[in-house]
């Protein structure tokens, strides 16, 4: 596929950390001639690629989920959730529901974010979610499926975390001495990982590939 095709991506998960960023980046580049965003709330973007969808993730409208490649940056936290169960929801549930009726719809590639440590056999619920999700997805057998798993992810995000922010800080003390087999675990700039999805969804590639972050951050 050249970047004179006609090819749309569809983004979920575009008010993230990660998903904001890659909304740009989908917006600029020359490979996509149109950009669907699913969203429960309109952005500030002005582009003529660009189609919001206002979505009710709950009740989907399958019709809408209809593009080439499918991007999906969904994530929350069991704190902003509310629950384990609410949690789930949108990290397991939703990006499974989009992902099945999009393939319907013909949908030739899925690129979601997971996280280091993704196990569906994990005692961590957080990990063991992220590790369903990905299985959910493999069963699915699309052409093209690609799992990246970064660490944690540096940025700006809309909302302060104190954990995360504690997290950075520490990451930032200790990357000096992050080298070798530490290396995977080196906090990851969110800016790489929007620019690694761009990069393998104009890949030619069949399969299923899962990118850790000592892969990603070489993006």
């Amino acid at each position: 596929m050249t970047a004179t095709s006609a090819r749309t991506a569809l983004l979920v998960g575009s008010t993230g950390l990660i998903g904001g960023q890659l909304l740009t980046k989908l917006l600029h580049s020359p490979y996509y001639d149109k950009v669907i965003v699913l969203t429960r709330r309109p952005s500030r973007h002005t582009n003529t690629k660009l189609t919001e969808v206002i979505f009710d993730f709950d009740n989907p409208d399958a019709p809408q989920i209809k593009a080439d490649d499918i991007f999906c940056c969904l994530g929350t936290t069991i704190k902003k959730a509310g629950s384990k169960e609410a949690f789930k929801k949108v990290d397991l549930e939703y990006p499974l529901t989009i992902a099945t009726l999009a393939q319907r719809n013909g949908a030739e590639k899925f690129l979601i974010v997971s996280a280091m440590g993704a196990d569906a056999d994990s005692g961590i619920f957080y990990n063991q979610v992220k590790g369903q999700v990905e299985q959910g997805l493999i069963s699915l057998k699309y052409p093209s499926l690609h799992i990246f798993r970064p660490s944690l992810l540096l940025g700006e995000r809309e909302e302060t975390r104190l954990g995360e922010k504690v997290g950075e800080v520490l990451a930032t003390v200790f990357k000096p001495i992050m080298f070798g087999p530490l290396k995977k675990y080196r906090a990851i700039d969110s800016g790489k990982v929007a620019n690694a999805m761009l990069a393998f969804a104009k890949k030619s590639e069949k399969g299923v590939f899962i990118h850790n972050s000592a892969e990603l951050q070489a993006f």
